[in-house]
């Protein structure tokens, strides 16, 4: 994960818990990827941008063991697979999914107003770079719900074979998006990047 002079601006953690329940000749149900996002903060204080940025690396949300983001995007995801047995073939007849998202961001108080300024449009570029990380979590939600939603296999008693394939389908969709989120903190966080610029704003005097 890419960090900028010691201060990551996100750290995601991916956690997928796929419950799947077999329904012999099940009737399709309404399904659907439903999407559940909050905000929470922690709080920081200094008179300089530098003091701010110290004071994040100190309270920030940890990013590993040893180091700690300005921001965090932490999301989890959940399914319920409803499975369709018919003579000996299995499909899919029904995919729910419930993606949680939780964005945690830096909150400061008590800024002077030309420190405040420059607060504000620091926090809407952090507030900006994480909304991106939770649209790729959606993206994957509703990439995994299509492709899982078409699986059918044939000669297939007890569902065993199209279970295998949905978990791959899953683990694949799961590993590109993962990629997705670490080419776009690679391209952000790079030497110039956004965050670089976020950060040359806040501190300058």
């Amino acid at each position: 994960m890419s960090v900028f002079a010691g201060w990551g601006m996100r750290a995601t953690v991916w956690a997928s818990i796929v419950c799947v329940g077999l329904a012999l000749c099940a009737t399709s149900a309404d399904a659907g990827t439903r999407v559940s996002a909050r905000t929470q903060s922690y709080e920081i204080s200094g008179k300089t941008g530098a003091a701010l940025l110290d004071d994040m690396d100190r309270r920030g949300p940890r990013q590993g063991f040893l180091t700690r983001a300005i921001a965090q995007t932490s999301y989890s995801l959940s399914w319920t697979i409803e499975w369709a047995e018919t003579r000996s073939a299995c499909r899919v007849s029904s995919v729910d999914g419930v993606v949680d998202i939780t964005y945690t961001y830096p909150a400061a108080k008590g800024l002077s107003p030309a420190l405040e300024r420059r607060w504000n449009r620091f926090l809407s570029g952090v507030r900006r770079h994480e909304r991106v990380h939770g649209d790729i979590a959606r993206q994957m939600a509703r990439a995994i719900e299509k492709s899982v939603s078409r699986v059918y296999v044939g000669d297939d008693r007890g569902c065993r074979k199209a279970r295998a394939q949905t978990k791959r389908i899953m683990a694949e969709i799961t590993d590109d998006h993962e990629a997705r989120q670490r080419r776009y903190d690679l391209r952000e966080h790079r030497e110039g990047g956004a965050v670089e610029r976020l950060i040359d704003q806040l501190i300058k005097d």
